[in-house]
Parts: C-alpha cells; sequence; structure tokens
C-alpha cells in the first residue's frame, strides 16, 4: 500500500482498497473473542447511557433526536479503551481491566509532563467532539421546533409530522444540516484518537492526519462511514441493545483502521506506565 505523505516529522497515510472496512469488521469481531466481558461491557455502558437519554428526553422529541446523534459523535473517545484493548491484543499482551485502567489513568510514561498540553490532548480532543455534539443537539433542537407544525414530543410525532410530513421540506433540511456537520467530524476523528493513544503527536497532526487518510481514501472511507451509520442504526432500531455488541466491534474495528491507514512507526511510542502482563508470549 503506497505512502501518499512524505513529510518524515509527520505520519504516513498509506492508500486502502475499497473492501478494506469489511476486514476490519472481522478484526474487530475476533478481539471481541479475544478481550471477552471487557469489550462487551463498553458496548454495554454505551447503551445504558443512550437509555437514559430516551428516559430523561422522552417526552421531549425535539431534543431526543438531537442528543442521541450528539451522543454518537463522541463515541469515538468512549473508545478509546477499546483501541487500547486492541493495541494489546496486537502486541500479545492481556487485553484486561489493567489496560482499560492505564488507558484513562497512566496513558504515557512521563509522569513529569502531565501538565502539559501533550499530556491532555486525548482530554482536549473529547472536549471539542463534546461542544460540537452540543450545538447540534441545540441546533437540531431549534430547527425541529421552529419549523415542526405541532409540537413534536414522541417519535411517532417526529415521523408523522416531520419525517412524512406531505409538504414541507424539514426532514430534508434536518438530515442535510446533520450531514454538513457530521462529514467534517467523521474526517477529523476517524483515525485522530487511536493515533493520539499510540503515538506523540500532537492535536493538530492528529486530525490533520485524519484528514489526509480521508482524501486519500474518500470511496473506502465513505463506505467506512456507511457502514458505521447502518449498524449504528440497527442498534438503535433494536431498542438499543443492539448497540452492546455494535459499539465493541466498531471499536475495535476503528483500531484496525488506524493500522491500515497510518503508518506512524517512525514516531515516538505513547507508552502507559505499566504495560499489562504478557498473555501470550513474546512476539
Amino acid at each position: 500500500m503506497p505512502h501518499t505523505s512524505t513529510s518524515s516529522n509527520a505520519p504516513q497515510v498509506k492508500t486502502i482498497g475499497m473492501m478494506q472496512p469489511l476486514i476490519w469488521l472481522v478484526l474487530g469481531w475476533r478481539d471481541i473473542a479475544r478481550s471477552g466481558w471487557i469489550s462487551i461491557l463498553h458496548g454495554l455502558i454505551l447503551t445504558v447511557g443512550g437509555v437514559a437519554i430516551v428516559v430523561i428526553a422522552r417526552h421531549r422529541f425535539w431534543l431526543l433526536a438531537g442528543a442521541l446523534s450528539g451522543f454518537l459523535v463522541v463515541a469515538p473517545v468512549l473508545a478509546t479503551s477499546l483501541y487500547a484493548l486492541s493495541r494489546a491484543i496486537e502486541r500479545r499482551e492481556k487485553p484486561n481491566f489493567s489496560a482499560v485502567l492505564n488507558t484513562w489513568l497512566n496513558w504515557q510514561d512521563k509522569r513529569l509532563s502531565k501538565w502539559s498540553n501533550d499530556y491532555w490532548c486525548m482530554v482536549q480532543f473529547g472536549a471539542l467532539l463534546a461542544a460540537a455534539a452540543t450545538g447540534w443537539v441545540l441546533t437540531s433542537a431549534a430547527l425541529i421546533t421552529l419549523l415542526a407544525p405541532v409540537p413534536i414530543n414522541s417519535p411517532l410525532d417526529f415521523v408523522h409530522h416531520v419525517m412524512l410530513a406531505p409538504d414541507g421540506w424539514l426532514f430534508e433540511i434536518w438530515l442535510a444540516l446533520g450531514g454538513i456537520m457530521a462529514a467534517p467530524l467523521f474526517a477529523s476523528s476517524v483515525v485522530a484518537m487511536p493515533l493520539l493513544l499510540d503515538r506523540r503527536v500532537t492535536l493538530m497532526q492528529a486530525i490533520l492526519t485524519s484528514w489526509q487518510a480521508v482524501l486519500a481514501n474518500p470511496l473506502p472511507m465513505a463506505f467506512w462511514a456507511s457502514i458505521i451509520m447502518v449498524f449504528t442504526l440497527l442498534g438503535l432500531g433494536s431498542l438499543m441493545l443492539g448497540l452492546i455488541p455494535v459499539v465493541p466491534m466498531l471499536g475495535h474495528a476503528s483500531w484496525h483502521a488506524y493500522r491500515d491507514l497510518v503508518d506512524a512507526s517512525q514516531l515516538p511510542a505513547r507508552e502507559a506506565l505499566s504495560a499489562p502482563d504478557s498473555q501470550f508470549g513474546n512476539p
């Protein structure tokens, strides 16, 4: 797979085949099998979070629609420990709770740098995604509240008066606006979080690398975005229960997407303070 970037101080972006995202899904399922309950636990936690949003906003569907989609915007941050589990498997280490704990508490080996921007870059990126999600929630709520012909208080109201409205373009405008906001977020985050976890790069480097990966592989990445959307909709449409396997599958698959799209081997690794004990022996 040829490199498309030549700068020695930047991650190298590679080109991939159109069907490569399907291989990522297979590898994601393999990592779930090797990680066991700890992978499924991530899906369960996000499912509980989604159910909580539905319970809180069940009588305010104008808010619910934006809140659920905004919740999914920050999924790359919430999946960070899934990336760490896949990396542990790749390194023939134990994909256990210790790997997850190190990811969130001691994710690089220099204690003295804990107050630097370098140490907090993943938190900064998470805050940016959270701000974008909040902006979409407010935008979605304002759009539906202002333009819907009647108050939208339930999913049936949304279907009847927004999706299936005989006149007006509210649903089309809502989808288009969501797509306009989602596309740059996807391009910014598709490999950014795994790269920040794996290598010592700045937040701007990670985001630019993510954009380069998308621009170098427009059709495969559009296919990958479609796969993510379809599986997410299936998870949401199954009373959230489908998210239990879907979340870890997509999280682990995203790590393999990063590995196929970016060669960061020339950059210094960002090691945790204490690596998990080896389970499979040295490679």
